[in-house]
């Protein structure tokens, strides 16, 4: 029923890891699980997936109950007979192990590129130089500096900006296991295993530092106010030096501009929530997220402008590609989609009733 689904998540997966493992073999490196959000992937998973269940079924049981012990453990049973079935499970399973296997097969390749390409290979001038063009020739960073200026603004557009990084297993879970179409959760999850690897491909296809790396001097007005972003930033060119000069064993560097995936990601959620999520509030709250997440990426000198439309570009053909594999059909303006895929417990929407 999801054979494209199937073969969309899980080819990608295979070939994001079988691509990391050669090249970590080829250039004698260790294939590395760098640790995140809940520390390193093999645990961020079950984590999220327990985690996820509990908050499924344990408010439910509470609030139904109204706290009578007596009466919880029945109300678990009918939770897990009627939205745990057996789609819901593989879905879930397939999702997460497949999304991590990828996303930890990108960032090995993302370490991998200064070895592979050299650290001159580098298009930061010419993209710099259309910064400087789409903005009459004054400097994006310096004109999102005056008009929005520092301290409290730097302070609100780092915590968005921050945001995104636990944001990014919260949100696949929560797809998952409360999406209330199955072919919405397939749906989510190719879309973002494909971002992530057209994201990788776009790495060493136009390779960059970013502007915050090759036009430090740009930013300094920022270093005085201390900021999470600034932070980061700072801990990702350290380990870029590390991994350049003192090959210090499982080291990564994180640093690469073209395209963003801060852009396509938040972009793809955007996209999700318009399309299969029924209230306006959630609307809202991603599109203004990926709004304040594009600014921020040029305000702190993340990303070129051209980094940002590469992104916008990315998301889009993820999502209309992870829709096509899930069963989605979307009309002839793109606006709408109903699920072509269904179950024996959950039945394909109408298009009034999935529509954004």
């Amino acid at each position: 029923m999801y054979r494209r689904a199937y073969a969309l998540l899980v080819g990608v997966a295979v070939g994001m890891v079988g691509l990391a493992l050669v090249t970590a073999h080829h250039l004698d490196r260790s294939f590395v699980d760098p640790d995140g959000f809940l520390g390193p992937a093999w645990l961020r998973g079950p984590l999220l997936i327990l985690g996820a269940m509990l908050l499924d079924m344990g408010p439910r049981a509470l609030w139904l109950s109204r706290l009578d012990p007596r009466k919880m453990p029945a109300i678990v049973k009918e939770r897990w007979r009627t939205h745990w079935t057996r789609d819901r499970l593989v879905l879930v399973v397939l999702g997460v192990v497949c999304f991590y296997v990828t996303y930890v097969s990108y960032r090995n390749l993302k370490s991998f590129l200064p070895e592979v390409l050299g650290t001159d290979y580098m298009f930061d001038r010419e993209l710099h130089q259309i910064d400087q063009l789409l903005f009459f020739g004054n400097e994006p960073a310096v004109v999102l500096h005056t008009f929005l200026g520092y301290e409290w603004i730097a302070q609100v557009l780092s915590a968005i900006y921050l945001w995104y990084l636990p944001l990014v297993p919260l949100a696949l879970t929560a797809w998952l296991i409360w999406s209330r179409n199955i072919s919405f959760g397939y749906w989510f999850a190719t879309s973002q295993v494909l971002a992530w690897t057209l994201g990788t491909a776009s790495y060493y296809l136009l390779p960059t530092l970013g502007p915050g790396f090759e036009y430090s001097w740009l930013y300094g007005d920022i270093d005085n106010f201390d900021t999470g972003t600034s932070s980061l930033m700072d801990s990702l060119s350290d380990g870029r030096a590390t991994v350049l000069w003192n090959d210090v064993e499982n080291a990564v560097q994180s640093v690469a501009g073209f395209a963003s995936l801060h852009t396509a990601i938040t972009l793809l959620w955007a996209l999700m929530a318009q399309y299969t999520v029924r209230s306006r509030i959630v609307h809202w709250i991603f599109w203004v997220n990926f709004g304040i997440t594009v600014v921020a990426t040029l305000y702190f000198g993340w990303h070129y402008v051209a980094d940002d439309i590469g992104g916008v570009m990315i998301a889009l053909i993820s999502f209309y590609l992870g829709g096509l594999a899930s069963g989605q059909k979307f009309d002839r303006q793109g606006r709408s989609s109903h699920p072509t895929t269904t179950t024996s417990r959950i039945p394909v929407d109408t298009p009034a009733d999935s529509s954004a």
